[in-house]
């Protein structure tokens, strides 16, 4: 209990943490600061990266009707990478913003502004993560570790993105979803066009979801001068949410027949991976009708449930590779 004239102890927990975190409650206290920039104690983020690999390599097995053991390694392999990249994503993102998340009620409770790691730190964390991920990346084939090498660019530069353009939420997207190609290059050996109409509707997704997440800081962006498509879109946003859906579900359909059309796949198995970008479709659209732009509660509560509107598409993805 403290005194008037005292203040509680800051215990380090960032303010959009899911509350009693794992990260908060049974980590060690010295690994806290890193765990929280790695976003460890907010484990949507790995979904949203994780989820286009896993859908570029279901894909990718409907394409060529194949599914061998190296693939339980490749599905294995993209759940550590995308953890450990969207934490050295993440490190980086907080390293150049440092700036900006001080001056950001929602973000200056982060470990560089709030003084609970240096920069320094910061750097040979993100690092010690990059290493690690580049040593699973060197499993895979020659296409894909070269892809992996090339995700780089935009992960490098999207943290910068903000400051020239207002559709920053389009850098984020080129990161997020570049695990579509990979995954889908590991498993078959080279680039092809379903995986690209696949990444492209990732993009859109991404921009759906990360439109409703700026939301949260439209107020604070306005007044430090940094760009966003909730910015931009104000009181449209709704409009071109509804354009970003049709979008991904009509590239993702349009993944699915390129994948499996050509292939002469079994009808059953088409209509049932068409009906997930369908399904997803519908849970985007409730996500819409919940939406209130100034309630920031809901807006992060909805950022949250992509998790949920990402597994559908997959769902119906392993469903079809069973026909």
């Amino acid at each position: 209990m403290t005194t008037p004239d005292e203040t509680p102890e800051p215990t380090g927990q960032v303010s959009d943490a899911v509350s009693g975190n794992w990260v908060d409650r049974v980590a060690p206290p010295a690994t806290r600061p890193y765990l929280r920039l790695s976003r460890a104690d907010r484990p949507i983020g790995t979904w949203l990266l994780l989820l286009p690999c896993w859908w570029g390599l279901a894909l990718g097995m409907l394409y060529d009707g194949q599914a061998r053991m190296f693939d339980l390694w490749i599905f294995i392999a993209c759940g550590l990478g995308a953890w450990l990249m969207r934490g050295a994503g993440c490190t980086w993102n907080d390293i150049t913003d440092r700036e900006f998340d001080g001056s950001v009620e929602r973000t200056r409770s982060r470990p560089i502004p709030s003084g609970q790691v240096s920069v320094r730190q910061a750097a040979a964390w993100m690092i010690a993560q990059a290493l690690v991920a580049f040593a699973i990346l060197l499993s895979f084939n020659v296409n894909a570790i070269i892809l992996g090498v090339v995700s780089l660019v935009p992960v490098a530069i999207y943290p910068f993105a903000k400051r020239f353009t207002w559709w920053p939420q389009v850098f984020l997207g080129l990161a997020f979803n570049w695990g579509a190609l990979l995954a889908w290059t590991a498993h078959t050996g080279a680039l092809q066009t379903p995986a690209l109409f696949l990444y492209v509707a990732g993009i859109s997704w991404t921009l759906f979801y990360d439109t409703i997440y700026a939301h949260q800081d439209k107020e604070d962006d306005a007044l430090i001068g940094v760009k966003s498509t909730a910015r931009l879109f104000g009181p449209q946003t709704p409009t071109w949410l509804r354009r970003f859906l049709v979008a991904t579900v009509a590239l993702m359909g349009l993944a699915i027949i390129s994948a499996m059309v050509e292939q002469n796949a079994n009808p059953l198995a088409l209509l049932i991976a068409l009906a997930g970008p369908c399904v997803m479709g519908w849970h985007m659209l409730w996500q819409m009708r919940m939406l209130d732009l100034d309630d920031n509660d809901r807006l992060l509560m909805l950022f949250r449930a992509n998790r949920d509107t990402g597994l559908i598409p997959l769902l119906f993805f392993a469903v079809a590779l069973f026909l």
